[in-house]
């Protein structure tokens, strides 16, 4: 996570709460010895857990990380990228309660909308499980004198996100499930507010067979 001007040393932190929350890095939570901010519970006012700020150290990690994965990555078939979606998915709706109960912790969402958020958010990983189909090219023989003509979808490389704190489940499942399904790889910067539930719901997605690397949050 980003420093922020509220920092306080881990000494501290630990004094208030015993998690503190680091950067997710080649597919294992891992801590850079950094100060941490205050993650608190709007409803009740207290401090639940510290976060890790990321300087840059971490943030050279995660781009080391997303960089080692890309070749095979980006060569790994469509058709099995999507097999991984399929099986997030499934993972997200089996684990939907404990997303909307860290969503509710660090946001103050009531459980309705939590449930709202998460379901627009399954939604697009649904729709990138389509990859294999989206991702046909096209070609068109003989559009001119002795011109065939096609297209192709190739990767971009590593891509990244800044997400808000608004909706920390549903804004950073519209970016990275499609961009990784296509072939890249994914750097995410979520919101120091609320960053647990987008650190959960990655690791669903490691659980669903994502190599190492694939999506790094920092």
């Amino acid at each position: 996570m980003i420093e922020g001007n509220t920092a306080t040393r881990k000494s501290e932190a630990q004094s208030k709460s015993g998690e503190v929350l680091g950067h997710l890095v080649n597919g294992a939570v891992v801590s850079f010895n950094e100060p941490t901010l205050d993650v608190f519970n709007p409803a009740q006012g207290t401090v639940i857990r510290q976060l890790e700020v990321g300087r840059k150290s971490a943030v050279e990690a995660v781009i080391s990380a997303a960089e080692k994965a890309l070749p095979d990555w980006r060569k790994t078939p469509a058709i099995r990228r999507a097999r991984i979606m399929f099986k997030f998915k499934e993972l997200l709706e089996k684990n939907s309660g404990k997303v909307c109960e860290l969503i509710g912790q660090e946001h103050g969402k009531i459980v309705h909308d939590a449930k709202g958020e998460l379901q627009r958010g399954i939604e697009n990983v649904e729709f990138a499980c389509g990859a294999p189909e989206l991702l046909k090219g096209e070609y068109s023989k003989e559009i001119g004198t002795s011109i065939d003509c096609w297209s192709e979808f190739p990767p971009v490389g590593i891509v990244a996100g800044i997400t808000p704190f608004n909706f920390p489940v549903m804004i950073p499942l519209w970016m990275y499930p499609l961009a990784i399904v296509c072939g890249n790889c994914f750097v995410l910067k979520p919101s120091e507010k609320d960053p647990t539930s987008t650190m959960f719901i990655a690791e669903l997605l490691y659980e669903a067979g994502l190599p190492e690397g694939v999506l790094n949050i920092v």
